[in-house]
């Protein structure tokens, strides 16, 4: 069994699954309005903690949701883990450019530079659609990211 597929809740429908072409699927069952609360706190935080904290913490906010909703709402806690992953993943991908710049003394700016712009539209874009799908009581299926937290 795959730790990708495992639902530790049978009773409800399945987990959003990668590959899925519309990017969300239903929610494992988000009928109150403080778990579709959770799950808007949980995509909206990142670009919040992004811009609050110069780029450095986008992964914050979702992280503090996995931890407190994580055993109240499987909804919540999905929308929040794949929130965390995928900032995470942006996180280190924006180092690693960092790295790039430094090591080539400079020089590495001319694509740095891009790939940063690049990255910041892919975040917002990517959390305002997130921010959509718990609107509608649906949990996004966050692309490129690193599955640390599920």
């Amino acid at each position: 069994m795959s730790v990708l597929t495992h639902n530790p809740y049978p009773q409800q429908p399945p987990l959003p699954q990668p590959g899925d072409p519309r990017g969300y699927a239903a929610a494992p069952n988000p009928a109150n309005s403080e778990e579709r609360t959770m799950m808007l706190v949980a995509h909206l935080s990142a670009p919040a903690a992004m811009l609050l904290s110069v780029g450095w913490l986008p992964f914050l906010g979702p992280l503090l949701v996995w931890l407190f909703y994580r055993e109240r709402s499987a909804a919540v806690r999905t929308a929040a883990a794949g929130a965390f992953n995928f900032n995470l993943t942006m996180t280190i991908a924006s180092v690693l450019t960092w790295i790039s710049v430094f090591v080539t003394f400079g020089i590495g700016l001319i694509w740095a530079v891009p790939i940063w712009v690049v990255l910041f539209i892919v975040q917002i874009w990517v959390h305002v659609r997130g921010a959509l799908a718990a609107s509608r009581g649906e949990v996004y299926s966050y692309p490129l990211q690193i599955r640390l937290l599920s």
